[in-house]
């Protein structure tokens, strides 16, 4: 008789316990247990959560090296069936050897589960029966559990789920999530002391009405956005650092339907555009994707969205000053272009209707679609396609936390028929689908890997770009790590040619997300650990660095609304001289527009108290010495990176804290 020291570990989270009746069954390369029921001097708390308890479970002879477990629980009489999330399982066998089993599921049934040992498997590799069989077997259940759904065509597609319920019970929110983000959704109006203007329809009457409300929950940078919204530099600024800081580009030669000129922008001959363009100085903003779109209807009225381009100055002392509005994309008369040389209200209201313009390009591009539709792709087509000993599996689910989740509630409360977004802002409805279907239409490959997309801006050299300055370093971190990790699985391109579930999953992101639109340079399949590599690094980055750049940021820079008007009542001026401190309060969104923003902004803005920065892993999915050691060396750059941030950030007057990796969360969780 041979003797296996079995250790279960149930997961520290409320509502992990089960006092159901807990059997394993050891499986091995010469044979198996005989199934076995757990039962200990614990008793019924050997389940409990957070609970550690060992059990012995013998064997007439050794059934060679472990291959899978596999667990089942079976209700008392009299007692419900209830839900169970262990960790993992131990097991030491009598040669003396360990084997880790990881597990991190939800057991809800009485069903028999089978979990591999932890040392990862690529598919062409895992010989044995019954390793193989398991394996097929869990992606025939995952197909079934995360299937593709159709939100709108034109868009990403998306997980199918009736209700938050109907989701896998793995990718759900945690029970300390769901209250957290259910309260503050349910109280963000409260908390902000708006509850009562949600229902106003009026105009804002004075800034100082506008700033009584705001004056309730505050930040250090919204308190700075305030006092510096109306200015030139501040305006400038947030192209670079404040939530959208995607669609600058260095200007080597003016757009056709932008006709500025020297004289126009540049008193007294000083200096020319073409000089200028040549040093590198001239940027230029443009909001094409906006053009046409259809403006909202909000309180019965009209909105006003438009499609501005904006001409930026690098100056000698290094400030990004905007020199140039133009609000529509086609050159009329009635469509001027204003300068910071006109009226105080001209100039003003021009950058208000940027600012409005920045918001939906924000959202929808480069929030909704560049973070949150991609990161949810990611991880469908990961748990279709990858089973849970494959080292991909391993690598990437801590990415994908709460995603499914959240998106799910994006498109229930925010975009839906009858959420916040679709109800408030300018480009809600109609005009939202119309821009998500130009920005996937137009996205790129490269513009979704940071050191691309920086090069293909020209921002290479862009003093006080501290998005471009962490986003580099954070991008060359996880890349470091992608790299150890997936060169210590794949010695040769060959090996990533012949993972067939490898390819399913690239083809799977391809198809669905992208819509199989192969101008967008996505790969299709794998040929290289190279392209591999790189393409796992930008979703992590995406799912993680990215996400925190332009989600976290909201309240901060959108929470005062004139620097961030989600809506704008009255049509842009036609001609100079005809705006007054009167005309930008009637253009300003009405005050429940207003309000309904704020509360939103703040409810995503809100960090879960179970928060989970980029690089830490409560879940021990890698067991092979290597790669624990790559995590580990991982968690020490990440370290030194948020210490050198905030040192950087004591001589800032505007601190950037977004990329700083201890408030990177893990995914795209809010």
């Amino acid at each position: 008789m041979v003797f296996y020291k079995v250790t279960v570990s149930t997961v520290a989270a409320v509502s992990a316990t089960t006092f159901n009746n807990v059997f394993i069954k050891l499986v091995g390369t010469d044979g198996e247990s005989e199934r076995k029921w757990l039962i200990g001097f614990k008793g019924a708390s050997a389940f409990v959560s957070g609970a550690v308890s060992t059990f012995t479970v013998s064997c007439p002879v050794s059934i060679g090296k472990l291959v899978l477990i596999e667990l089942d629980k079976q209700r008392l009489p009299l007692f419900p069936e209830d839900s169970w999330f262990p960790a993992k399982v131990e097991v030491k066998s009598p040669e003396g050897d360990t084997y880790n089993f990881p597990i991190y599921r939800w057991i809800t049934d009485s069903e028999v589960h089978r979990f591999r040992e932890g040392t990862a498997l690529r598919v062409f590799e895992d010989k044995h029966h019954l390793g193989r069989y398991s394996r097929e077997q869990e992606l025939k259940q995952r197909e079934e559990d995360y299937r593709w759904d159709v939100y709108v065509e034109g868009i990403p597609h998306n997980i199918k789920a009736e209700n938050p319920l109907s989701l896998p019970c793995e990718v759900r929110f945690s029970f300390t999530k769901t209250t957290e983000f259910a309260f503050t959704a349910a109280t963000g109006l409260s908390e902000l002391q708006l509850k009562g203007l949600d229902d106003c329809k009026e105009n804002w009457t004075d800034i100082d009405a506008i700033n009584r409300v705001f004056c309730c929950k505050r930040t250090a940078i919204s308190d700075y956005v305030q006092e510096h919204w109306n200015e030139d530099a501040f305006f400038g600024y947030q192209f670079l650092n404040g939530v959208n800081p995607m669609l600058i580009r260095r200007c080597s030669a003016l757009p056709d339907n932008f006709p500025v000129t020297d004289d126009m922008v540049f008193l007294h001959g000083q200096c020319s555009l073409e000089d200028e363009m040549k040093k590198g100085n001239i940027f230029l903003c443009d909001y094409k994707r906006l053009d046409g779109v259809k403006a909202n209807t909000i309180n019965g009225k009209k909105q006003y969205l438009m499609a501005p381009l904006v001409l930026l100055h690098k100056t000698p002392d290094d400030e990004l000053m905007p020199i140039a509005i133009q609000l529509k994309q086609t050159p009329a008369e009635d469509n001027p272009i204003f300068f910071p040389t006109d009226s105080e209200y001209d100039w003003l209201t021009a950058k208000i209707f940027v600012r409005s313009a920045d918001f939906s390009e924000h959202q929808l591009n480069v929030h909704l679609l560049r973070t949150h539709l991609l990161a949810e792709v990611f991880a469908v087509s990961l748990l279709r396609n990858i089973p849970m000993v494959h080292p991909l599996y391993k690598l990437f689910i801590p990415h994908t936390r709460y995603t499914l989740q959240i998106n799910f509630l994006a498109r229930l409360l925010l975009i839906s028929k009858d959420g916040v977004f679709t109800q408030f802002a300018a480009s809600g409805g109609e005009g939202m689908i119309t821009i998500l279907k130009r920005s996937l239409s137009s996205m790129t490959y490269s513009s979704l890997c940071m050191p691309d997309d920086i090069a293909e801006r020209g921002l290479e050299c862009v003093p006080n770009f501290y998005y471009k300055d962490d986003g580099l370093r954070l991008w060359d971190i996880i890349h470091r790590f992608v790299q150890g990790v997936l060169s210590y699985y794949y010695k040769t391109d060959a090996e990533v040619q012949q993972d067939s579930e490898l390819q399913k999953w690239i083809l799977d992101i391809f198809e669905q997300g992208f819509l199989s639109n192969a101008d967008t340079g996505i790969p299709q399949s794998f040929t290289t650990v190279a392209e591999l590599i790189q393409f796992v690094t930008m979703a992590i980055f995406t799912s993680s660095a990215q996400h925190a750049a332009v989600n976290s940021g909201q309240f901060d820079y959108g929470g005062w609304m004139p620097n961030t008007p989600i809506s704008l009542q009255r049509p842009p001026p036609t001609t100079k001289g005809t705006t007054s401190e009167a005309t930008m309060l009637q253009t300003f969104p009405a005050v429940n527009t207003t309000v309904q923003g704020m509360a939103t902004m703040w409810l995503l803005s809100r960090q879960s108290s179970d928060f989970v920065p980029l690089g830490h892993y409560p879940e021990d999915h890698f067991n092979e010495e290597i790669p624990c050691k790559l995590v580990k060396d991982f968690q020490g750059e990440l370290k030194v990176l948020s210490e050198a941030i905030k040192v950087r950030n004591k001589s800032l007057e505007v601190p950037y804290t977004y990329m700083d990796p201890t408030e990177v969360e893990n995914s795209v969780a809010i």
